[in-house]
């Protein structure tokens, strides 16, 4: 094929496919990461961002797929850091936890000028996902972005009609001032971006997502918290949503008209488009910081093919149906790993957060990074937690074994309440959630990130431990990371390097890191 007609033909494709060839990239695709001043909310300001736009580019691929993702850091500011790392939240990356991206956990970070290449296999997971800066705060001042992984054999698909690019939607909490300069627990955002546009209390009626449906078809939506902080109380005028599908674990359909999203979460949900032609609003509360809708604000668009281009006039109502985690039951191998009695698992860890007022702690250590990646001390022999560093914050964790996480939270160690709290490396069973004193071994819901509730709760969690490797476990409160609450599992240590052989590029990381000036982190 000759150029010109080459060319012709692009151009024909990609008119016809609209939205669904905007954006997305991948499984093999570059990110450059760069600064650059945008003004999503209409004020403007400098930013971290990959391939220059908010969110990040869509990253898609299918189940079984080879990612190989190239990173090139492009960063000047050094306000937000030079340095970074990209973390694929979600993926369990087995056999591959040097490429997880946690920075001091499973590498060091990425100079400026420099590029590293993330080479993984999503071998047995499909779903939502999404991926970030693991450095410092750095995702808050823009790094962050959905990912997704399609199933060719989706046992859903008989539910929806549509479910591409175009059905993606991300929240995003929004500051006006860089993550480093602002409070180090800032009493709420500036405003919420949903798919990267959105309003702030006395700006301008700057544009909003619109999200276009047909009357009649059924949208698979694929809802993404890329939240640094608060949660999002997600809804839409007129339309009931039925989940479907939870940190990418598919679970029985349930209706909802409400879903409460922590930071890091996702949901995919099918809507109906089945009301009559017109505008709704789409709502996502948060909450801290403007916790209203007035002039647009926290909200975007459905519109109906053929309605006006204008801003809805609908109201929203008092949710009837709202989403309760204990009503979420996995599609496949419900029962949580274990014997079905409290305790039954071949380990049990009793994790209890403090706070002194300027740090966090984790039965009373706060996290610090490493000089040294946990993998890299482990790979250079380091086998025992005692041996392994930061002090006090490294938890062995036995091969083949069940694993039970119980977080209580009371009146006196509630502070930043409620914690969303990510594992790297697994999805588990949540046997208690927030808001409940039942402990259901039998059908919980299996996912990456929980909330573990205020004062009185005792969110548990249960996993097997079957990936060797470092892997962080850490509130996804992105402020509340950067004070210590954190800890990392260092599984199965004498299976480690066999399981997870390491690149030239990555043993390359570390000494080109340590010879830059601090100027240049």
């Amino acid at each position: 094929m000759g150029r010109l007609q080459f060319f012709a033909t692009s151009v024909a494709l990609s008119l016809s496919l609209g939205r669904a060839v905007y954006g997305a990239i991948g499984p093999v695709t570059t990110l450059t990461i760069a600064n650059a001043d945008i003004s999503p909310d209409g004020y403007t300001r400098a930013t971290v961002l990959a391939n220059g736009v908010y969110p990040g580019p869509l990253i898609t691929g299918n189940k079984s797929d080879n990612f190989q993702i190239t990173v090139e850091d492009q960063l000047t500011n050094s306000t937000m850091l030079k340095t970074t790392t990209i973390h694929w939240h979600g993926i369990f990356q087995q056999g591959t936890n040097w490429a997880d991206g946690a920075a001091f956990v499973n590498q060091c970070p990425i100079a400026s000028g420099n590029s590293f290449l993330y080479d993984f296999n999503v071998t047995d997971q499909a779903g939502t996902f999404w991926y970030h800066s693991h450095l410092s705060t750095q995702y808050c001042d823009g790094l962050r972005g959905p990912m997704v992984v399609y199933d060719p054999n989706d046992p859903n698909a008989d539910l929806y009609d549509v479910d591409d690019d175009s059905t993606v939607i991300t929240l995003s909490d929004w500051y006006h001032t860089a993550a480093a300069l602002g409070a180090a627990f800032p009493a709420g955002a500036d405003s919420t971006l949903i798919n990267g546009l959105g309003r702030y209390t006395g700006g301008d009626s700057t544009n909003l997502t619109v999200i276009t449906v047909e009357q009649g078809k059924r949208y698979r939506f694929r809802l993404i918290s890329l939240s640094c902080d608060p949660n999002h109380t997600f809804s839409i005028d007129g339309h009931n949503m039925t989940i479907i599908e939870v940190d990418a674990v598919n679970h029985e359909a349930l209706e909802v008209d409400s879903i409460q999203i922590f930071a890091a979460q996702r949901y995919s949900f099918v809507l109906t488009a089945n009301q009559d032609i017109d505008n709704y609003w789409i709502r996502a509360l948060p909450s801290t910081g403007t916790t209203d809708f007035t002039d647009g604000i926290n909200s975007a668009i459905l519109r109906y093919s053929g309605a006006a281009e204008v801003e809805p006039t609908t109201n929203q109502t008092t949710s009837v149906i709202p989403l309760a985690e204990t009503d979420l039951v996995p599609l496949d191998s419900p029962a949580a790993p274990g014997e079905a009695v409290s305790g039954g698992v071949d380990l049990a860890l009793n994790l209890e957060i403090s706070f002194n007022g300027s740090a966090f702690f984790i039965n009373n250590a706060s996290y610090a990074s490493p000089t040294v990646p946990v993998l890299l001390q482990i790979l250079s022999g380091a086998q025992s937690a005692s041996d392994l560093l930061p002090s006090g914050s490294i938890y062995s964790l036995p091969s083949n074994s069940t694993v039970e996480l119980s977080f209580p939270i009371t009146t006196s160690n509630n502070a930043g309440a409620p914690h969303p709290f990510h594992l790297h490396g697994h999805v588990f069973s949540v046997v208690r959630s927030a808001g409940s004193s039942v402990y259901n071994y039998d059908n919980p819901v299996r996912r990456d990130t929980v909330s573990t509730g205020t004062a009185g709760d005792n969110v548990t969690i249960r996993f097997t431990t079957d990936n060797p490797g470092p892997w962080f476990l850490h509130c996804h409160i992105d402020f509340h990371l950067e004070a210590g609450l954190a800890i990392v599992f260092a599984e199965d240590t004498a299976d480690v390097a066999s399981a997870n052989p390491v690149t030239t590029e990555w043993s390359d990381l570390c000494p080109t890191y340590d010879a830059l000036d601090d100027s240049d982190h």
